[in-house]
């Protein structure tokens, strides 16, 4: 009966639940880059070694893994922070009163909730939208300010290096092909790319007149 049972659960179509071992992970090995790779250590996290080289690991914020210290709480720039902290506070406010010393308006803080986008108005002092783009004053970029580590020099040297450019150099099996197309249509490159038999991977007018002028053929 056993047998029969074992049989039916080998032919069911629910998949098998398969709880996850307790292997360890495998060590993180870099292959992007070769100066991150020589200055990695596989016993520390990614975030670790990122921030032990002064880069950023992710570029928004971390849902967990980091160590925090008891009590520190993260801290968010543009989160509202509370005017009372959390207790009813009594406050003086200003007051205009009348001729009798009635009191016809009360002057309200324009930012009691301690907005720090309270003073990004749609229209700036001189009447400027702050949102509008920034004018180009021509000045590049000149790196990261601040001490920087030896692995952040390297790599701002490495991107700052100029780029040779690699000539590329036809191939004998290409002069080859462009010799047979020669052969037979002479300077007609239309019934070059018409030929299916010499041009079995259809090559267009503009790529075969390329070739042939860099061949040295006149077309």
């Amino acid at each position: 009966m056993g047998r029969e049972l074992q049989k039916r659960k080998n032919r069911s179509s629910r998949a098998k639940v398969k709880m996850p071992g307790n292997r360890p992970k495998k060590a993180l090995n870099p292959r992007g880059n070769d100066l991150i790779a020589k200055a990695w250590d596989k016993k520390q996290t990614m975030s670790q070694n990122y921030s032990r080289f002064g880069l950023v690991a992710k570029l928004g914020t971390t849902a967990g893994g980091v160590s925090k210290k008891p009590g520190q709480a993260p801290k968010n720039p543009l989160a509202y922070k509370s005017a009372d902290q959390g207790m009813l506070k009594v406050r003086e406010v200003k007051v205009e009163r009348d001729a009798d010393g009635k009191i016809v308006r009360i002057i309200r803080d324009e930012n009691p909730l301690n907005d720090p986008l309270n003073a990004l108005d749609s229209d700036g002092e001189d009447g400027e939208n702050p949102f509008a783009p920034m004018e180009d004053d021509g000045e590049e970029w000149g790196g990261i300010d601040g001490p920087q580590s030896e692995v952040v020099r390297q790599l701002e040297a490495e991107a700052n290096r100029p780029v040779e450019k690699k000539v590329r150099h036809q191939s004998e099996r290409e002069k080859e092909f462009l010799q047979r197309l020669v052969d037979k249509h002479g300077d007609d490159v239309d019934a070059m790319v018409r030929d299916m038999k010499l041009n079995p991977m259809q090559q267009t007018r503009g790529d075969l007149s390329r070739r042939l002028k860099k061949a040295g053929y006149k077309i």
